[in-house]
């Protein structure tokens, strides 16, 4: 069943896709009463989840799922990548590729090709107080509170104290 994003609880497991570039105010609205529909329809063992999902910063899209009345299990995660890949035809961006590191910079979503982390960094691109969205955060909670997050407190700290791996 469908429930507004901000009324799904702290505990409430995420699912963060970031798209390939950031979508239109138009792309937005057309693609809005498809994600309430996913959520309201969304089982799993023929329970309905108690779900939402949402675009933020018009490059992310998020799957909430509120775990206490019935988790998700591995035939309803297959469907709802099949919805994101269904997404991603009819937006013609790429949500399900993690090739690119997503950072923000004056107020717009800047996404960076992994292989080109460390130049970034040596020339200043990116650095400790650079915000970073880290896409492996797991709840609404951590989402609320560190996404976007600085650079300093998410993984890619190690690259800083020099414990990355060579």
């Amino acid at each position: 069943m469908y429930v507004a994003f901000d009324q799904l609880p702290d505990q409430a497991r995420v699912w963060i896709y970031q798209a390939s570039r950031p979508l239109a105010a138009e792309e937005l609205i057309a693609v809005l009463p498809q994600l309430a529909q996913f959520a309201e329809e969304w089982t799993s063992h023929g329970r309905h989840l108690r779900a939402s999902a949402e675009f933020l910063h018009r490059q992310f899209l998020v799957i909430g799922l509120d775990e206490s009345l019935a988790g998700a299990s591995g035939c309803s995660i297959d469907s709802s990548v099949h919805f994101v890949r269904q997404l991603e035809q009819q937006l013609g961006a790429q949500l399900l590729e993690k090739s690119h590191l997503g950072f923000l910079h004056e107020g717009k979503v800047w996404l960076l090709d992994r292989r080109e982390l460390r130049a970034a960094i040596a020339d200043g691109r990116v650095q400790p107080d650079t915000f970073y969205f880290d896409n492996t955060v797991a709840t609404k909670g951590e989402l609320a509170e560190k996404w976007p997050a600085p650079v300093e407190k998410t993984w890619l700290a190690r690259y800083f104290t020099g414990q990355e791996k060579k």
